[in-house]
């Protein structure tokens, strides 16, 4: 188990103001020594701020992408190695389209797109979101510069994964998010029953994160921000001891993509659920195909899809992630895909995120040729995508209600 990433929350100002930077540079510098001193190995610091849109909005849009320049290079030179500016707005539409310069304009920020609010899908939105993914395709050969945005549904603020975290807005706080796709491959391949596999998973989360609550107490005490908790949504790196994706077939599936994977991943979630600690984010089953072997092996043999991979997120954690598509798919393409996940995000009151990646000049079946050592290259995915019609292309919101507990 390591800790991916210790994010911090705060508001830098539109003039990125001394006293932020005075805040930054004394929550890296005591949240480093703790969980040095507490032997916990981190390897992230990073920085959220609020939507853009909202606390930027008295800039023009090369202003804001200035703001962004000079962000990043105040806190790289502090030792933070991401940050995100959040996301774009349904009732700020400008902000989807300044997404892709944002990113081109800088080597360490992030950006997201919102999808949902209180009215439902915003439509305009999803199609916004499919038009920033496909215009950051072609920017690296690699369609490498989808990796730094996210499309959102329901997703709260506070969550310490990128590119989905950002900032309520009020005061500083940081939360925790760990890399612990190890945790449960060891609990289940030593298990020899379902009861006695979440036993031992439940028991190894609770112990990690007494350990890494006691560090953030630390740190805490001693800054201005405040504790928010753990996303526990175990996240894998490319090495077959530290896959999700070896965790759930240990259970007994064959191939994850067979039938079989969905329980598996339902019961990984419950387990997490069950786990007592502060909650935050997430805390569910994250599925990054190309940051986890077996994922990338199953999708590149064929028995994991994007059908597949949507379906494993009504019962478990984040969505979509790193998903390689053909580089030739549209943006109504795209944004149908989208679409789905924000209704799912809402019917059933989660937070789910996309991100997408479109590989230029690839095509489906085609194999990935990603030089980073947080990727296992793997196939490109069929989109299975038409352009959306009908009431499906007008600018509304379509409402979708949690669905309701019946009583009859």
């Amino acid at each position: 188990m390591k800790i991916r990433a210790i994010t911090l929350f705060d508001n830098p100002g539109s003039t990125i103001e001394e006293a932020f930077i005075e805040r930054a540079t004394q929550f890296f510098e005591e949240c480093r020594a703790a969980f040095q001193d507490a032997g916990l190995e981190v390897q992230t610091i990073r920085f959220a701020s609020p939507p853009f849109p909202l606390f930027l909005k008295e800039l023009s849009p090369l202003g804001q992408i200035d703001f962004a320049v000079r962000l990043e290079s105040v806190l790289t030179a502090l030792g933070y190695e991401y940050i995100s500016l959040g996301p774009a707005l349904p009732e700020h539409p400008a902000s989807y389209q300044l997404i892709p310069d944002l990113i081109q304009a800088t080597n360490a920020t992030f950006c997201s797109g919102v999808m949902t609010g209180s009215a439902g899908v915003s439509l305009a939105a999803v199609r916004a979101c499919g038009q920033a993914i496909h215009k950051l395709a072609p920017q690296d050969p690699n369609g490498f510069a989808n990796l730094y945005f996210a499309a959102l549904g329901n997703v709260p603020p506070g969550a310490p994964f990128f590119p989905a975290a950002y900032h309520s807005g009020g005061r500083p706080e940081f939360a925790v998010a760990v890399e612990a796709a190890d945790l449960a491959l060891n609990a289940f391949r030593e298990a020899s029953t379902f009861q006695d596999a979440r036993q031992r998973l439940v028991d190894a989360i609770e112990e990690t994160a007494d350990e890494i609550s006691q560090a953030a107490g630390k740190v805490e005490e001693s800054t201005a921000a405040v504790y928010q908790g753990i996303d526990f949504s175990l996240a894998p790196f490319p090495d077959p001891t530290l896959s999700i994706g070896a965790a759930l077939e240990s259970l007994g599936v064959p191939r994850l993509g067979q039938h079989g994977s969905l329980a598996g991943a339902a019961f990984l979630a419950d387990c997490i659920d069950r786990a007592d600690f502060p909650h935050t984010g997430f805390s569910g089953l994250m599925l990054p195909v190309m940051e986890d072997t077996i994922l990338a092996e199953r999708a590149a043999g064929g028995s994991l899809s994007v059908k597949d991979l949507l379906l494993y997120s009504a019962v478990c954690g984040t969505g979509l992630d790193t998903i390689p598509l053909p580089g030739d798919c549209t943006p109504e393409e795209i944004s149908g895909l989208l679409t789905d996940l924000a209704a799912l995000s809402l019917r059933l009151d989660k937070p789910l995120t996309a991100r997408l990646m479109p590989i230029p000049g690839k095509q489906a079946g085609e194999p990935t040729d990603f030089d980073f050592p947080f990727f296992a290259n793997s196939r490109v995915l069929r989109l299975e995508s038409t352009e959306l019609s009908g009431l499906f292309s007008g600018q509304e919101f379509l409402d979708i209600q949690a669905r309701a507990g019946r009583t009859d």
